[in-house]
């Protein structure tokens, strides 16, 4: 293998595995020589805003109970409240337009426009081996053509791992899946060819590579057992059958996985562009001490017994959000960690899911080289343009355009780290 390549991969019989960036391969030295990310991720149900945004605007705020989820990563985020897209309404139809701002989008000759990442993906997304990756937990995705075509969004983190790592003709690949399955790993085939690398790489690169190793086979292992699940025959009762399949309830494990297939997939520049909708569900999540459905919890009315269980099921979310980013910040890209080189924005296409209401979005926004640890606050009676943050994303990415949708600057009051 040429080691002087960022982009390298260890090739064996149905296997293509990229590495992360290693500090033995000398071509690769500097922040990932400028490289820049984006990752949007959506909770199509809403997130109480009581629980999420601080009372307080500046730095000095207060963390609230869903921001103590991710509180360790306090000085690489922003929370922003007081945000809109202007003129979207339409209740869970606006995550439509959660990355692209189109107007009306439950209008009857609602046309999209492009999204955020696949205007990014167009410029810039040839670098990689995938363009872009929209996933959801179910059911469409964010992620939208420039024609206002919908991006078909992949539901299965086995999909995502397929592409990334199972390379070859199809009997190779039956044959490398069945080895998961089997108990066996796709870093097997290409042991030796591991070993040769390894006595030319640091102590430093050793342990980062154990690492990465082990984070692919611990995805392996909750592929092989979500994978198990589906073929497991359903036991015949004599009651209606929910209307969901079981798996959707698991929202830990399901986001875990999905997490877990974004994480390899920045760590190893198999993309830069990632976007993640979570829909949630007409059923009641396997989170302990919820035994509602979780779209009813989302319409709450004040109920204070509903709230109570909403927030268990939201503080799930965050949790798991939290683990997402650490992450990214525990990996190496170049002189950085891969948080740093990684815009996230983490939010809802709803303000108040109760009413429907879309305005005062909940927003966090964390990583990608901005100077963060505060709480920008605009006036939740006259909404200030999200789409001003899709400036300042792009921007960052070095794409000279002044203007996304209805944002026609950058976010007042966000600014880029100088050494970011």
């Amino acid at each position: 293998m040429n080691l002087t390549t960022r982009r390298s991969f260890l090739h064996g019989a149905g296997v293509a595995i990229g590495l992360p960036f290693l500090e033995s391969l000398p071509a690769m030295a500097g922040p990932a020589n400028g490289r820049r990310r984006l990752v949007a991720v959506n909770v199509g149900l809403g997130l109480h805003a009581p629980n999420m945004i601080p009372t307080a605007a500046g730095k000095d705020y207060e963390l609230t109970p869903y921001l103590k989820e991710i509180g360790e990563f306090r000085d690489q985020f922003t929370v922003i409240s007081g945000t809109s897209h202007p003129a979207v309404g339409g209740g869970h139809s606006s995550y439509k337009s959660f990355l692209t701002g189109a107007q009306h989008p439950n209008s009857a000759g609602f046309r999209n426009t492009i999204s955020i990442d696949q205007f990014a993906a167009a410029e810039l997304g040839s670098e990689t081996r995938f363009g872009s990756i929209s996933l959801s937990s179910s059911g469409p995705g964010l992620s939208w053509s420039r024609s206002g075509v919908e991006i078909p969004a992949i539901t299965r983190p086995s999909e995502v791992f397929r592409k990334m790592f199972v390379a070859g003709k199809p009997d190779e690949q039956a044959r490398q899946l069945q080895r998961l399955r089997d108990g066996q790993s796709i870093l097997d085939v290409v042991l030796d060819k591991t070993k040769s690398m390894c006595r030319r790489l640091s102590g430093r690169d050793k342990e980062k590579l154990d690492q990465y190793f082990e984070a692919v086979r611990e995805a392996e292992r909750r592929l092989v057992k979500a994978e198990e699940w589906e073929h497991q025959p359903k036991p015949v009762v004599a009651v209606k059958p929910p209307q969901d399949e079981p798996d959707s309830r698991k929202i830990v494990e399901q986001m875990r996985s999905i997490y877990d297939v974004m994480h390899l997939s920045l760590e190893t520049d198999s993309t830069r562009f990632l976007t993640y909708n979570f829909t949630g569900m007409n059923a009641v999540p396997v989170v302990p001490g919820v035994d509602e459905d979780y779209h009813n919890l989302s319409h709450h009315g004040l109920d204070a017994a509903k709230i109570k269980q909403l927030t268990l099921v939201e503080s799930v979310v965050l949790r798991e959000f939290g683990g997402f980013l650490k992450k990214l910040s525990e990996s190496s890209d170049g002189d950085a960690s891969l948080l740093e080189s990684t815009m996230v924005l983490f939010g809802s296409n709803l303000g108040n899911a109760s009413s429907h209401d879309t305005r005062n979005l909940p927003i966090i926004f964390a990583g990608g080289g901005f100077e963060h640890g505060q709480h920008l606050a605009f006036d939740p009676e006259n909404n200030y343009p999200l789409p001003n943050l899709f400036v300042s994303m792009l921007q960052r990415l070095g794409l000279e355009t002044g203007s996304f949708a209805t944002g026609t600057k950058p976010m007042d009051g966000l600014k880029m780290s100088v050494t970011g």
